[in-house]
């Protein structure tokens, strides 16, 4: 489960590159609800498309936001299921997760050349395709290599899907329809990866860890044929997009802005610590307390919903609280509870407070360092700077879930442990990296 985008992204400048991870994508916006009218001639919008594809549009993206969002999350209950079905030890299942987000987070920078070169309609339905015809494949592996290749492909898929989508999306409708059409995508969106983790486990006990990939196939299939006959995909070569440069697509110069850098270290730290810890904790579940994935699933979904809570009261915490406040505590009160997971042995019930609990501080904490951290971007590297600190959480996520299965043959506690303690990091850097500190080392 990935940690919640911050409500307050600021889609100014570069619109393509401001979508967050695809675990947790941002409201986007909402279609006018078709009536009598929508008989008459095709009304094209901003973008040139007409009625059919108006309707299409919000409709594919919200099919591929949830099998994208699903999909990060579904796997970690079945990891057990897969390691003993491809026989190899629980701890070289994070290649399965830490591969997916590596290859998130090195695929999200080029969408937003892609989608100025040909187009964002033809990138999203090809990433798309890209995406169902890989979790086809992650189906059908027959050992951890060609599962850890096939979900590579998944992820680059998945990185380019949502600034696609959101692309897509904010050329159909102009400025006045989008926050109304949030209310059409947001539930879905986010419904989906808190879904996940029961969906995973109930599939790996009673039919296979290999349904957890195949159900996103006949949605995916659905969704690029509806896509292709109602969106209209400019013609090859429309495109704008000069020389690929990933150094300024990346716009590596906002790291010196001391703010930004920052939130990136810290949401980093703090995407390592959670993503290691939903690693860790399925496979100890199951492997040292003799559960079920269905158990896992079950005990983990609270933390979804604390993302959700976090989501809707963010706001006025911060307002009350501030948010480096916020921030500092949070990240403190998740490191607590990781080490709780560590050293204790509590009941389901208390497992599953603990998990929403973790869900609501570290909630709270990611998207408080997120809305600080681009108080001073200026607009017109807006777009970039997302991308950047979005790709950095993601390298972080596969950086923890790497390192805590590195420590798995120690003991699960010490993996947890380990999750604790990028956490702490993520504490300091948000404590100790001041501006006057900031400035000192850039010089």
């Amino acid at each position: 489960m990935n940690e919640p985008a911050s409500p307050n992204d600021r889609p100014a400048g570069d619109v393509v590159a401001t979508a967050a991870p695809p675990t947790s994508p941002p409201p986007a916006p909402p279609p006018p609800v078709p009536g009598p009218a929508d008989d008459g001639p095709a009304d094209d919008g901003p973008a040139g498309a007409g009625r059919a594809a108006r309707w299409a549009v919000p409709v594919v993206y919200v099919t591929a936001m949830c099998m994208n969002g699903l999909d990060a999350t579904i796997v970690n209950p079945a990891l057990f299921s897969i390691a003993t079905d491809l026989g190899v030890g629980p701890a070289a299942a994070n290649l399965v997760e830490g591969s997916f987000l590596a290859s998130l987070a090195v695929s999200m920078p080029v969408a937003g050349w892609l989608c100025d070169r040909y187009g964002a309609a033809r990138v999203f339905l090809a990433a798309l395709a890209l995406f169902t015809a890989a979790s086809a494949l992650c189906g059908l592996a027959w050992n951890l290599d060609s599962l850890v290749g096939f979900r590579v492909l998944q992820g680059v898929g998945g990185g380019v899907l949502t600034p696609a989508g959101m692309t897509m999306l904010f050329t159909a409708y102009a400025p006045e329809e989008r926050m109304r059409l949030s209310r059409y995508i947001v539930v879905p969106t986010a419904l989906a990866p808190a879904l996940g983790p029961v969906l995973g486990g109930l599939l790996a006990d009673h039919l296979s860890w290999r349904w957890a990939f195949l159900l996103n196939v006949p949605f995916g299939v659905a969704a690029v044929l509806l896509g292709l006959a109602a969106v209209r995909v400019p013609s090859p070569g429309a495109g704008t997009a000069g020389r690929f440069d990933l150094r300024g697509l990346l716009a590596l110069w906002v790291l010196k802005d001391r703010g930004f850098l920052r939130g990136a270290a810290a949401a980093s730290l703090a995407a390592a610590g959670l993503m290691g810890m939903l690693f860790v904790f399925p496979l100890m579940y199951q492997d040292a307390l003799g559960a079920s994935a269905s158990d896992a699933g079950l005990v983990l979904f609270p933390e979804a919903l604390g993302l959700m809570a976090a989501g809707f009261a963010v706001d006025r915490v911060c307002a009350r609280w501030g948010e480096r406040r916020v921030t500092a505590l949070g990240l403190l009160g998740g490191a607590a509870l990781f080490t709780a997971l560590a050293l204790t042995a509590p009941g389901p019930w208390t497992l599953r407070a603990i998990m929403f609990s973790v869900g609501l501080v570290l909630g709270h904490a990611v998207t408080a360092v997120q809305i600080s951290a681009f108080d001073d971007v200026a607009p017109e590297v807006m777009g970039r700077a997302m991308t950047l600190f979005q790709s950095l959480r993601m390298l972080g996520g596969a950086l923890g879930v790497g390192l805590c299965a590195l420590a798995i043959p120690v003991g699960y506690p010490a993996a947890l442990l380990v999750a604790a303690a990028f956490l702490g990091a993520a504490f300091l850097s948000a404590v100790l990296l001041t501006p006057a500190a900031v400035t000192a080392r850039a010089g």
